[in-house]
């Protein structure tokens, strides 16, 4: 793969914009949610498909997508991932049934995962020096994290002054502008991992363990967590990915070399991933729900109420690369994960009749600041020790576990937060105060799990980054490497 100079960085614009569509579409629905349950006739309980149709495609596909990259080309998947995605939004705008919706979403979901699962292993084969990469991936890691407060303000904007249709059909003129920009800006990469053979059956087996947990997560809330369905279809899970264990161990051109997670970094920065994720949706879910259901914003106030913390997310990632050139990886993601925590505490104190600028501006900067400090040192551990041949797999590995971790985090913390809420009205508390203590339970254990995510960061990750060619840059190194 040969780019040099000004047009890696334009090839980076385009892997931005095409993975930012990807990741606004994850929150730009939920704002317009009760338009859509109003004009298609959605019930209550059929319009969590809405959501979950995307997240069940794009959380079940992301380890396949990562290895046909490897094998086919990440630029090829990229390509094919953004041409699906562009025709599923179309498709979504112009629903009429229900059924159209959904199936539109499964496809969307299919295309996002593509694009996801390979858009991060070209940025890391765009960038090899050490200091160019840290940028790179500074200004990806915005993309990647302050993405889903810029989708809900779009989603508030377009559903107020427009309607649902357009936060779908906004994806047409990106999309086509990403497919033909990247035919021209974005390298060919031909597969690299040899022989071209594909693992079905590890694909077979690690897609339907992924599908059928993504399904037990998001409908767990709904059937119970305790039901013969979430319990069956949990256990189905299990068997599914023990099997695909098995598999990878005596394959000889397994799906995932197993060797992947011998990498220290690599598996401490996985774990931090989902431990992250869990706190960073607890952020933008019970958040918007305080702000909306407490404060009694509207959609396009909330959007606005994140703004300041969306821009200082960016500006902080785009020189989060100084920090890591400086201190290696492990100083900057404890002090960003820490601040995240803080945010989170200070959310768990804000009461019902809180204001803006006291109970929820100072929290989402101290989360916008952590967030952008520590997304980069995180994403260059989770992808800086492999080889080239594997950095597809890399991607799809990382991009899963904060798909996970985010769903799982997401039950978790709403099934506390119902749990929290019911107890206290059953106690004879107001509804409203009953409401924002349960809120403040899942706030309380999104920083919890921020922090956990800490400590492994401090006690296992190394605070070094990997050279093109596999040799280990010590703290002094990163130094040098700014002049």
């Amino acid at each position: 793969m040969t780019a040099t100079g000004r047009a890696r960085w334009l090839a980076l614009i385009v892997l931005c914009l095409g993975d930012l569509m990807i990741v606004l579409d994850g929150t730009i629905v939920n704002v317009a949610l009760p338009t859509i349950r109003d004009d298609l006739g959605f019930s209550q309980t059929s319009l969590a498909w809405v959501v979950n149709a995307y997240l069940l495609t794009f959380g079940g596909f992301l380890l396949l997508g990562g290895r046909l990259g490897d094998l086919f080309g990440q630029r090829r998947m990229f390509l094919i991932g953004i041409g699906l995605f562009t025709v599923a939004s179309l498709a979504c705008g112009l629903a009429t049934t229900q059924g159209q919706l959904v199936a539109a979403r499964a496809v969307q979901g299919l295309g996002g995962a593509l694009v996801a699962s390979v858009a991060l292993s070209l940025t890391m084969m765009l960038f090899t020096e050490p200091a160019d990469r840290a940028k790179a991936m500074g200004i990806f890691g915005f993309v990647l994290s302050g993405g889903g407060a810029i989708g809900v303000l779009a989603g508030g904007i377009l559903t107020d002054f427009l309607d649902w249709h357009w936060i779908f059909l906004v994806n047409l003129p990106i999309g086509v502008l990403v497919f033909a920009l990247s035919l021209k800006l974005l390298p060919i990469t031909p597969g690299i991992a040899g022989g071209g053979r594909i693992d079905f059956a590890g694909a077979v087996t690690v897609t339907g363990s992924l599908m059928l947990a993504v399904y037990a997560i998001v409908n767990g809330n709904e059937t119970g967590w305790t039901s013969a369905e979430t319990l069956g279809l949990l256990g189905g899970a299990l068997v599914l990915m023990v099997s695909f264990l098995v598999i990878e161990s005596r394959i000889s051109a397994p799906l995932v070399p197993l060797s992947i997670f011998r990498h220290r970094n690599v598996s401490s920065a996985n774990a931090v991933g989902v431990l992250m994720a869990a706190g960073m949706f607890a952020y933008f879910f019970f958040s918007a729900l305080y702000m909306q259901q407490v404060l009694g914003y509207t959609p396009l106030e909330v959007g606005l109420a994140y703004l300041p913390a969306t821009v200082l997310w960016g500006g902080t990632s785009l020189y989060s690369d100084k920090l890591v050139m400086r201190f290696g990886i492990k100083k900057p993601l404890t002090a960003g994960l820490g601040l995240m925590a803080l945010g989170l505490i200070l959310f768990a104190r804000a009461p019902v009749d809180g204001n803006v600028l006291i109970d929820v501006i100072p929290a989402t900067l101290a989360i916008g600041l952590g967030g952008g400090i520590a997304f980069n040192p995180l994403l260059l551990s989770a992808m800086g020790d492999v080889r080239p041949e594997e950095s597809g797999l890399a991607s799809g590995v990382v991009n899963t576990a904060f798909m996970m971790g985010g769903a799982l985090g997401l039950a978790v913390l709403a099934s506390l937060a119902d749990f929290r809420t019911d107890n206290l009205l059953d106690s004879g508390e107001s509804a409203l105060s009953a409401l924002n203590s349960g809120f403040h339970a899942a706030f309380l254990l999104g920083a919890a799990f921020v922090l956990a995510a800490a400590a492994i960061g401090v006690t296992l990750l190394r605070s070094t980054i990997a050279h093109p060619h596999g040799e280990q840059a010590g703290e002094p190194a990163l130094e040098g490497a700014q002049h």
